[in-house]
């Protein structure tokens, strides 16, 4: 995996939701995809939000992006169910001066198209970054009906209930080390606190000067490669008026230089690796029940207003929300942008599976993995929810993410991305849904605002 784009990891400035609202207007127009200098053709969706019907036909009409000279062909395509199961293929030319894509699918489900040019053509790609070579396209067929592959174990809430037990029988002894935060309305602060089996949780506190009380956001990271965190991705936050804890998801110092975490062993580059044939082995245990520790102990403060607290995170750091309002009650919202963990038996039916790509073929892993699914800790919370996804996502496929949206009981909404990879490979412009939508919401939350009300009333 590569290095995460930094709107994966850190909160977004003022200045920055100013520049997200200001470019919102673009996300009304028909979502034509539409190539740049060194691309050659423009594919455009039938229905523009990318959506469609069980049965329904769907598709692409395909012309030269204007004023390029593309290539006659043949191109070729190939149609993917879920991101997994290959359903179709074929090829077209350009010769008339437009082509079309189509199909469709009998139950909900997820399209990926993967189209290539002919073997003379260079410099072929889509818009974001990891696209050189061929173009995605994406649609989703009824996906309120995609459904986790397969049940949670059967003893999930006792396992749970005995791992939290053990938790907090572990006295958190938080140590906090004020810092200098670059502000005079904030004060910062990075943190450790205890963990099971001697392990540790470290991260960065901040908060608006004053005694609050104040509502509280946790922030949640993608794990790998491990990076130091960045001082303003709370600052920024506290000076919003929260009282935010941003949680580094190894157990290791936040702030130490990046050749500390360059250095860092092999073992915690590959976590994901870690215990996955033994759920009480697992790397993803100590993960969350860290992130259950973050919580309890912002909760415990007497400057949180007692009524707010948000988790939120992109890829694993959405996986890790989604884990930890399913089991902490006191979770009052999620804003989370292409979650990770979820549906983690959806390869058995032919689905793509979300990072980190557990083999369910091999029993003692699909045993182990079950304990970890997202889709089940969704299940469990009521808390008000916002989902962002990319319908042409590899990393954390969209069927993977309905499944899991699906199954929140919560008041919900989704975002999404119809154009979009991955987070770290996808054009702010690709990313914009998110970007526009999870500052509404940041905004709603701290405020005191139901950040669903917009929505309802459009």
């Amino acid at each position: 995996m590569s290095a995460p784009h930094d709107t994966h990891r850190g909160p977004m400035t003022r200045s920055a939701r100013m520049t997200a609202r200001f470019l919102a207007a673009a996300l009304l127009a028909p979502l034509a995809w539409r190539a740049a200098a060194a691309q050659q053709l423009t594919f455009t969706p039938w229905h523009a939000d990318g959506t469609y019907a069980v049965g329904e036909r769907l598709g692409w009409n395909v012309t030269p992006a204007p004023g390029q000279n593309a290539a006659a062909g043949p191109y070729s395509y190939t149609i993917k169910r879920d991101g997994g199961e290959v359903i179709g293929s074929g090829t077209f030319d350009l010769s008339s001066g437009h082509a079309s894509i189509e199909t469709s699918l009998p139950r909900p489900g997820m399209v990926l198209v993967e189209v290539r040019p002919p073997a003379d053509v260079t410099g072929f790609r889509g818009e974001s970054k990891s696209e050189v070579g061929r173009v995605l396209l994406g649609a989703a067929v009824a996906p309120n009906g995609i459904q986790p592959a397969a049940p949670p174990p059967a003893d999930f809430d006792s396992f749970w209930t005995a791992k939290l037990q053990g938790l907090r029988s572990v006295p958190a002894e938080a140590v906090l080390t004020p810092g200098e935060s670059g502000r005079s309305d904030v004060e910062y602060f990075t943190v450790r606190l205890n963990n099971v089996h001697g392990a540790h949780v470290y991260g960065q506190l901040a908060k608006p000067v004053g005694n609050g009380p104040f509502p509280a956001l946790l922030i949640f990271q993608w794990a790998s490669p491990p990076y130091p965190l960045q001082r303003q991705w709370v600052t920024d936050r506290a000076a919003e008026g929260w009282l935010v804890f941003n949680v580094e998801p190894h157990d290791v110092p936040s702030d130490m230089p990046q050749a500390f975490y360059d250095a860092l062993p092999q073992l915690i580059k590959q976590y994901y690796l870690v215990g996955r044939r033994d759920r009480d082995e697992s790397y993803f245990l100590g993960m969350y029940l860290g992130d259950v520790r973050a919580a309890d102990y912002l909760a415990g403060r007497p400057d949180w207003d007692g009524r707010t607290l948000v988790a939120t995170g992109i890829s694993m750091g959405g996986q890790q929300s989604l884990a930890l309002a399913g089991l902490d009650p006191r979770i009052t919202a999620l804003v989370v942008d292409v979650p990770a963990g979820g549906d983690v038996m959806g390869p058995l039916r032919g689905r793509a599976p979300l990072y980190p790509n557990w083999d369910v073929s091999q029993p003692d892993i699909r045993r182990t993995a079950g304990y970890f699914d997202v889709s089940t800790f969704a299940a469990r919370t009521a808390a008000r929810a916002m989902v962002a996804l990319g319908f042409i996502d590899e990393t954390c496929p969209p069927a993977g993410v309905w499944a899991v949206f699906n199954e929140l009981r919560g008041p919900k909404e989704v975002v999404p991305m119809v154009d979009s990879p991955h987070n770290h490979m996808a054009t702010p412009r690709e990313h914009m849904p998110w970007t526009r939508r999870s500052a509404e919401w940041l905004d709603a939350l701290v405020h005191g605002r139901d950040p669903m009300d917009a929505a309802r009333q459009q």
